[in-house]
């Protein structure tokens, strides 16, 4: 049962959720023409300084372990059903501290705008994979259901 196409998509999951740890998520960039940068860890300041945003990476990073962890619940499927499901709850919790985030820190460097990287679309790609691997693996109960309604 692990090699099933559930196991590729919440491997798939885990991975996106590594790079998106390891990737900007974004910038700010100044009136002044500063640009400071927003990774999950914290916003490096022109100053020098550091913003910790820990809070992102804690959740990516649980989200990465639960989906890895995931795969090898093969042998009951209604908690990895359960596990998949609370990944994508915490990918959505990611957005929503992302956008929290970011509306304070753009509160606090005044006159500076943001501009999206490409490493935020990774938890929305993992959000789909996760739904994916939630049919695959639901459609994997169902057949077991009707194979013991025959016994």
């Amino acid at each position: 049962m692990i090699q099933r196409i559930q196991s590729v998509y919440l491997f798939a999951v885990t991975v996106l959720s590594v790079l998106a740890m390891c990737f900007p998520i974004g910038r700010f960039i100044g009136a002044d023409g500063l640009t400071q940068v927003f990774k999950p860890l914290g916003v490096s300041l022109a100053n020098g300084s550091m913003t910790s945003t820990w809070g992102l990476f804690c959740i990516l990073l649980l989200a990465a372990v639960v989906a890895f962890c995931t795969i090898f619940l093969f042998r009951n499927r209604m908690l990895q059903v359960r596990m998949t499901i609370f990944s994508s709850i915490l990918l959505v919790g990611y957005y929503v501290a992302c956008v929290v985030f970011i509306f304070v820190l753009k509160r606090n460097l005044a006159d500076a705008s943001f501009q999206i990287g490409w490493a935020l679309c990774l938890p929305a790609i993992s959000i789909v994979l996760n739904y994916l691997a939630f049919r695959a693996i639901y459609r994997d109960e169902v057949m077991v259901r009707a194979a013991d309604r025959l016994r």
